[in-house]
């Protein structure tokens, strides 16, 4: 039986059409090693099929709709790089109607393009396929005499799947809640564990391996563990720094689960302590991060989640001395872009930076029930910041979360780790 998701697709396909969608490649770490093999997002989300060097054929008005071409038992090969499912495992294992070993995917192309009006397939992403595929067309075209048709038109398949994948379904939600279970975890084993004098990669390898010890399949991105004036870094992720008492350590780490991802990010005292002026930051970015948390409800769109995460963050930091003169005229020059220079968040699924289309023309999307997003606002003052109070350099925090939509308000997936100044310092004084 095929997947919800793959049925979805086909009922929204052009019912003349046909599909073709490949796995990712594999990659090559150095000379002959190879990275750990992860599929391509949209290929996983309509097959469930991770092996790489497999291709899935979707005809909505042919008997067999769904086809899969993929690698052939090999039990010599199986030995170095695993067993496979093959054909028959393709079949009876991820609902294939058929199944044909990849090697004949050439052979059988003609018989794929002929008589589909249009082609849904991803031009630029795999660029041997793409040619494989446009030289066949050309040869059907150039033999215009006879009753072959080739497809006149090429559609981006992900127009659909990356619009189904927004809204995720009831088993995708558990999945994910999974993944953030997870994820939380972890950050609370870091709050309890961390001491000065550790290295920013040790808190790296703890967390991730929570998520390996707990069923994940690894991070789901490159781990941030920014201490002290790394953690105005919006993306660091070399992880090499000190711990050391009186900074705060920012945490920006998700676990991967059955292909699903989290995204979670907490900043805390390393001596398990707020100084003052940390304190005055962080009690900003989480007054904001609470009222964007409790907007997210259908009907609301991420312009005014941003807008509302701005309003916020720049009249505190006018209370605080970081910015002078009215929020509103701030606002208006981006003056809060010094600190604040980021978005409020992003979707989240499969992928981590999930797919989906943010404005329609100029108009902004509109939460759903469904969506899942992030909220994570943040403030970063640089060692370098000029015209600032001199406290408050090199504090970075940010706090982000995972945010289910629903009917009856915001579910924050990832509530199992505190946020709460006093609850990190009790957890931490634990």
């Amino acid at each position: 039986m095929i997947r919800p998701q793959l049925a979805e697709f086909i009922k929204r396909m052009d019912q003349k059409a046909v599909a073709i969608i490949p796995a990712a490649r594999e990659a090559t770490r150095s000379n002959d090693t190879q990275y750990r093999y992860r599929q391509d997002s949209d290929f996983f989300y309509l097959t469930g099929f991770e092996e790489p060097e497999s291709i899935a054929v979707i005809a909505p008005n042919k008997d067999q709709k769904y086809t899969l071409f993929v690698r052939p038992r090999n039990p010599e090969r199986e030995i170095w790089d695993g067993k496979r499912f093959g054909v028959d495992g393709a079949k009876t294992e991820f609902g294939a109607n058929d199944a044909y070993p990849v090697a004949e995917f050439d052979e059988k192309l003609h018989d794929i393009l002929d008589g589909a009006s249009v082609l849904y397939y991803r031009l630029g992403v795999n660029s041997e396929l793409d040619e494989r595929i446009i030289r066949e067309i050309a040869r059907m075209r150039s033999l215009n005499r006879k009753p072959i048709h080739p497809p006149r038109t090429i559609i981006d398949p992900a127009t659909i799947i990356h619009e189904q994948r927004v809204i995720k379904s009831d088993e995708e939600i558990e999945i994910m809640q999974r993944a953030a279970d997870i994820a939380a975890e972890a950050h609370v084993e870091a709050m309890k564990s961390v001491r000065s004098g550790m290295k920013e990669y040790e808190v790296e390898a703890m967390l991730e391996h929570f998520f390996r010890r707990n069923g994940a399949s690894g991070p789901a991105y490159t781990s941030i563990v920014g201490a002290g004036a790394n953690a105005t870094v919006l993306h660091y992720i070399s992880n090499t720094g000190e711990l050391r008492d009186g900074d705060l350590l920012l945490i920006d780490a998700g676990a991967e689960y059955k292909g699903y991802a989290s995204d979670i990010t907490r900043t805390f005292p390393i001596d398990g302590h707020f100084t003052k002026a940390q304190r005055e930051i962080y009690d900003l970015v989480l007054d904001a991060q609470t009222a964007c948390v409790e907007m997210v409800r259908p009907g609301t769109t991420h312009d005014e989640l941003k807008e509302r995460s701005i309003e916020i963050l720049t009249e505190g930091m006018v209370r605080l001395g970081l910015l002078q003169g009215d929020p509103k005229e701030l606002i208006k020059e981006k003056k809060h872009e010094k600190f604040y220079m980021h978005g409020l968040g992003h979707m989240l699924g499969i992928d981590v930076h999930d797919v989906g289309l943010y404005y329609f023309d100029k108009e902004s999307r509109a939460l759903e029930p469904g969506v899942v997003m992030t909220v994570e606002p943040g403030i970063y003052v640089s060692l370098d910041a000029k015209d600032v109070p001199e406290e408050y350099l090199g504090i970075g925090v940010r706090i982000e979360d995972d945010v289910l939509c629903t009917n009856n308000g915001p579910r924050v997936l990832t509530n199992k780790v505190p946020k709460h100044p006093a609850e990190i310092e009790a957890l931490m004084a634990r």
